[in-house]
Parts: structure tokens; sequence; C-alpha cells
């Protein structure tokens, strides 16, 4: 390294008064016979801590500072830098956006290392500052086991040490904790997180069997099986996800709930964890919540552009409640974040109750369901009106309580947004006077109710137009025979794993209640009578939403009618 770049970082040191001339004198004195980098050695001579050394440059440098425990690697990103480069300059890579990849650096004014990293990744590098120990035990983590899921597997089942051999029983919590922290075993966790991620998984299942242990992702709503570890690491990989999610190892009897985070390419992901006893070891399912797909834009749900410019003037109004309805896994919670997200400015107070809080947003405040404390959707709702909201989001309407107080809200100058799991939008007000709500407080308080269902899209990389049985078309409501109509599908590939589906998109139907509507639910109407009316109003049903999206070649027919059965 060239000594000038040491002696420049020596007089800033100085300069800030975090250590003395005769200091840093020393410090290269003893740098000069070991060859160490100079920030090492002062942290090695007790002269500085590390995290302040690490924090200061960071602050002084412009360059910023990464807790590496917070990141995990794709193995992809890991082979840009060979292992020799990795340990020789005491760095690791850890994102590539584009041409530039990022590299935690103990040192980041070693030009000749950027420079050799930069020719060996072939792309440009931004440095971020890293503790020497944070990179050592992070290369130590990312290249001590490298390869794919089999080959690491290989490796575990090569290694013939303590990690085999152990069953789920009679294993005392430390021996279980060490295991938990053996390279391979870390690494191997990452990369179901990691795969996961990347496959765009919104679940992991690891499912202990009796002669087995199954691992499957969730993929746009579906579960597909991956290849898994061997039963007998089973308890080591148990362990590392609760010890990342802050469970007790030691106990596995009860079901646990546990949370971390962890950072990937740049973005943010929360995960959330449970585990469930069962006649063969712990079950554990893991909800991969990634903030950057939760804020997606409301024109990326899949609105169409009429029906998106009549939502957004309805959320943008003083008062008035706006239901999400559908079944379990349909997409609300999105939606709710989103229509939230078109609105959050800073001269608004919005404030939420939520059962969890899945997603954490800036300036809004949250709020966490908490039965056990007396926190409830209801108890909840009342606490946060005495916080002088603007708009208020409750996480679901179950029962009479809460539909009443966020009606009362809404016609008192809040804007509420809740969900109710209804099959579809007209549904939502009969459901509410049948809860109990006098009808024409529903009549008086709603301003709009969404239905929605997420259906699969055609993967792109092998979409082709296809004619399906002419009765299957009818089935949807396409005439086979009308001119032009052309539908498509995905013939399966290994982008799609096979499936010819890759990703998921809103099918939507929006009521708008007029003055017709609102008289049919004072009167008590039946559901299907208020449907009927909503349409001759204008309202495009969810199969109606569902065709236009199949005759744009976004969705097959299949998964239309799939999605929209009840229609």
């Amino acid at each position: 390294m060239v000594k000038g770049e040491k002696k420049k970082l020596g007089e800033i040191l100085v300069e800030a008064g975090l250590v003395s001339k005769q200091q840093i004198d020393e410090a290269l004195k003893v740098q000069h016979e070991s060859g160490e980098r100079l920030g090492k050695v002062l942290v090695r001579l007790n002269l500085i801590s590390e995290e302040a050394l690490v924090s200061f440059l960071g602050e002084q440098l412009g360059i910023p500072h990464v807790d590496l425990k917070d990141y995990l690697v794709d193995p992809e990103t890991v082979n840009l830098v060979p292992e020799y480069v990795a340990r020789k300059y005491q760095l690791v890579p850890l994102f590539k956006i584009g041409d530039t990849l990022t590299v935690a650096m103990a040192d980041p004014l070693n030009v000749f290392a950027i420079d050799e990293v930069s020719l060996k990744a072939g792309c440009t590098v931004e440095p971020a500052l890293a503790t020497d120990s944070d990179i050592k035990r992070a290369i130590d983590q990312y290249y001590g086991v490298t390869g794919t899921m089999d080959e690491v597997i290989k490796k575990i089942e090569e290694d013939e040490g303590e990690l085999l051999g152990t069953g789920e029983h009679d294993i005392e919590a430390k021996k279980l904790q060490d295991l938990a922290e053996e390279a391979p075993v870390i690494k191997l966790v990452n990369l179901l997180i990691m795969n996961a991620i990347r496959d765009g998984a919104s679940d992991i299942h690891i499912e202990p069997e009796e002669n087995m242990l199954r691992i499957r992702y969730r993929i746009d709503g579906v579960m597909q099986e991956v290849p898994a570890p061997p039963k007998n690491i089973q308890a080591a990989i148990l362990s590392r996800v609760k010890i990342m999610s802050e469970m007790d190892i030691a106990e596995k009897r009860v079901p646990q709930d546990g949370r971390f985070r962890i950072k990937v390419e740049n973005r943010q992901v929360d995960m959330r964890v449970s585990t469930l006893p069962t006649i063969y070891g712990e079950n554990i399912v893991m909800r991969i919540l990634d903030v950057s797909k939760a804020l997606l834009g409301l024109e990326q749900l899949g609105f169409a552009p009429d029906v998106l410019e009549e939502f957004n003037k309805t959320i943008k109004k003083s008062y008035g409640i706006v239901l999400v309805t559908g079944p379990t896994g349909s997409g609300k919670t999105t939606t709710l974040y989103s229509s939230l997200n078109v609105i959050n400015t800073i001269d608004k107070n919005i404030i939420t109750v939520e059962d969890p809080v899945e997603y954490r947003l800036k300036l809004i405040r949250q709020a966490q369901v908490n039965v056990k404390a007396g926190l409830t959707f209801s108890s909840g709702l009342r606490a946060i009106l005495r916080q002088d909201p603007d708009v208020v989001m409750v996480g679901e309407i179950r029962d009479l309580e809460t539909a009443e107080i966020a009606i009362q809200a809404a016609l008192t100058g809040h804007l509420v947004f809740s969900t109710l799991h209804t099959n579809n939008a007209p549904g939502a007000v009969t459901r509410l006077v049948d809860m109990g709500v006098e009808p024409f407080l529903v009549s008086s308080s709603v301003l709009a109710v969404i239905g929605q269902r997420l259906v699969r899209k055609i993967c792109p990389n092998c979409k082709e137009e296809f004619k399906p049985p002419d009765g299957l078309l009818q089935q949807a409501g396409i005439d086979p025979a009308k001119k032009g109509v052309k539908v498509y599908h995905g013939k399966g590939c290994k982008t799609c794993m096979g499936t010819g589906y890759k990703g998921r998109i809103c099918i939507f139907e929006l009521m708008l209640p007029n003055d017709k509507i609102r008289s049919l639910i004072v009167q008590k109407t039946s559901m299907d009578v208020v449907r009927k009316e909503a349409v001759l109003a204008g309202m495009k049903t969810m199969r109606d939403d569902g065709i236009l999206k199949v005759l744009q070649g976004v969705t097959t027919v299949d998964e239309v009618i799939r999605a929209t059965q009840e229609d």
C-alpha cells in the first residue's frame, strides 16, 4: 500500500483529535515492522476502537458505513471477486447495480485494492466502510463454503464432523448454538433465503418429515419444492433460523414467533418467522416481506387507467371509508399500503392498527394488535381517534364494534381505510349490515369498495400465442369467432421453473356507491341486486378486468376463470 495514503489517514485522525501525533508515530513504527494497515495497528494497540475509527472515517470521507451482519450477499456477487483478492485487501463485495459493484472495505483509501477489484470484476467499484472483524467474518462465511445449494449440501456431508449424526432431540442448547454457527450451516441458510428472494417467493417452508427434511417456497401463490439438505443436519438448520429470529433455541414444545431484517442487493427485507412443534420436529415458516415490493405505485398493481383515475380521486377526499375486499392472500394489504403511500404527505397525520405490522412505513404511526395486552382492533381504533389523525387504517374489520367505530370515524371527518373478507365489492356493504351496522350509516359513510384477486402473469421469456378450446373462451366470456382475438400462454422455461408464469398482478372491481346504490343499502337489499345496479352504473367486474388482461397478453384464460369462479 502507498505510504502517502497511510500518512493521509494519520493526519486525518490527528487533526480530529482522536489520536495524538506521538501515537501515530508509534503506530507507524509498528506498521513498518508488521506490514499491517495503519488503522488495524491503531486498533490493535488500543489507541482507538474499531467502531470509532470506522464511524469517523465514514463521516470524514463521505463513505457509507455498513454493518455486514445486516447483509445477505448473492453468491454470484461473491464470485465476482476472487477469494485471494478479498483476503489480500480485506474486502467483500456486497451488491452490483448496473456496472457498479459496491464493496465493503476495511481501508477504502486503498486505490490499489479498488483498481484490482475493478479489473477482476469488470465494473466500477463503489467503496463502503466496514470493520476489520466484520469483514474477516464475512470472508470466512461467504468464501469458506462456496457454490450452489447442492454443492453446499455435498460439502456438509463430506465434513463428517459434528454437524452430522445430530437429531432434533436431546441436544443441549449450547451444542445447538455451536452447530448453528458453523460456516457451512450459515451458508446453507443464507442460500435458502437468497434463492427464495431471487425466485420471488413470499414464504419459505422448512418441513421436517420422518425420514427427510422438505423445503418448499411459495412462488406466485403456489408451493414449489426445492433441493433440501439431509435430515441429519435438521437440528442445526432449525436452530440457525431461530437464532436469527431471536427465539429460544432450547424451547421446542411450544410455537414461537420472531422476525429479523436483512439487506439484499441494497434493499431491505423483513423476515417474519413462526415455528410449530410437529411429531417430526419444529416446522418453520418464514414470510418474506420485501419493502420495495410493498410500496408499489397504484399503477403497478394492475388498475385499468379509468379505474385508477376514479380511485385516485376517491382516496384524496377528506372523510369517508374505503374498503378493500378479497380472500386471504389476494393482495389487500399491498393495495392499502400503496394507497396510503399516495396520500402520505407531511401535512397529514396517518395512523394504522394492524395484525401484524407487515411493512414499516416512514411518516406513518403504526400500532400492532396485541390481544393479550388488550390492544385489539377496536380498542386500538379508539386510541387512534384520540391521536388527532387525518387518515386511519384498520387492518381488518372483524366484528361489529370495530365496524361501528370505523364508520363513526368516517362520518366525523376522518378518511378510513380497511379490509373485509368478502367475495366481491358489493358484498362488503351487505356484510357490514349483516354484522349489525345500521344500513343508513353504511350508506352514508362508504366512499368506495374494491374487490380484488391475484392472478399469475405469463412468463415473458416463454410467452407464445396459442389457441385454447372454444369452450374455455366461451366460459370466460370471450367470443372465439371475433376477429383479432389473440390469447397467450407460457410454454414453460428455466426462468419460470417450467410453470409458464412469472409474477402476479391484481384484477379489480371498483364500486363507487351512487344514490340508487345507497338507497338499496338502506333498504337492506340483497348483494345480488346491489351488484347488478353497480354493473349498470358502470362497474367493471373482476371477470371483466381479467378478460381485458387476457386480451392484452398479461395473463391466461385459465387463471382468470380460477380466480373469478364466483362471477
